[in-house]
C-alpha cells in the first residue's frame, strides 16, 4: 500500500501540487488519476459520478504526461505531435501554434533521434496544447527543461487555468503555480496496523 485515507478535490481554473520525497506516491497517484492504475478502495470522481462508468470520457478530458518521453525516433518532431493530436481526435489544427508556443518551430523537421532531452521534453509538453483537455495531470515536466523553458512552462499553465483547465502537477523544481492547492503525500502514508487500501475522491468542476 502506498498511501491512505488521502481525499482532495479540484475545480476548473484549480492547480494541485504534489510533492513529497522519492516513493511517497506522487507518480502513482497522478496514474490513478489517469486511469492508467486503479485503487484497491476508494472512488474517483467527476462532477459527482465515478469516472470508472465512461473510462473513454475520462481519458478523453485528461492529458497525461509522464517520466518517459513518448517519442518516435524516425518521425520528425512535428509529425511526433500531429501523431498525438490525431490519436487524441483533435487533428491538425493546433499541432503549429502548439510547436510555436513552445519555441518548436524551427526543429519541426528535426528526427526525434537527433532532438536532445530539453526539446524532447518540451515537444511532448506541446501535446497538451495540440490536443486541448480540461485536465493536465503532469509528472515531473521540467525534467531537462532550462530556466527559460520553465518559465514557458509557467506561462502555458497560467493559459491553461485562465480558460479554467485543471492542473495537478508533481515536481521536486520550484514552479510558479499562484494560489496552487498544496498536496504532501508522505503525510498520508498507511498505518501499518490499520487496515485499508488507497482512497481518493476528485470531483473537478
Amino acid at each position: 500500500m502506498v498511501f491512505a485515507e488521502l481525499s482532495f478535490d479540484i475545480g476548473p481554473g484549480e492547480a494541485l501540487l504534489l510533492l513529497g520525497p522519492n516513493g511517497s506516491g506522487k507518480s502513482s497517484l497522478l496514474r490513478l488519476l489517469a486511469l492508467l492504475l486503479h485503487p484497491a478502495m476508494g472512488r474517483l470522481t467527476w462532477e459527482g459520478t465515478s469516472v470508472d462508468k465512461d473510462s473513454e470520457a475520462h481519458g478523453a478530458r485528461t492529458r497525461y504526461l509522464g517520466h518517459q518521453d513518448a517519442i518516435k525516433p524516425v518521425l520528425s518532431l512535428r509529425e511526433n505531435v500531429a501523431f498525438w493530436a490525431r490519436l487524441y481526435g483533435a487533428g491538425d489544427n493546433h499541432v503549429d501554434p502548439a510547436l510555436e508556443a513552445f519555441g518548436l518551430t524551427a526543429l519541426s523537421g528535426t528526427p526525434g533521434r537527433m532532438l536532445s532531452a530539453g526539446q524532447k521534453r518540451r515537444t511532448n509538453l506541446a501535446r497538451l496544447l495540440a490536443a486541448p483537455a480540461p485536465l493536465w495531470l503532469l509528472d515531473e515536466p521540467t525534467t531537462a527543461l532550462d530556466r527559460q523553458s520553465i518559465g514557458v512552462l509557467e506561462a502555458r499553465l497560467a493559459d491553461h487555468r485562465a480558460r479554467g483547465g485543471m492542473v495537478v502537477l508533481s515536481t521536486h523544481q520550484d514552479v510558479a503555480l499562484p494560489d496552487a492547492k498544496i498536496l504532501t503525500l508522505d503525510r498520508f502514508a498507511p498505518d501499518p496496523n490499520r487496515h485499508g487500501g488507497l482512497f481518493l475522491e476528485d470531483e473537478p468542476g
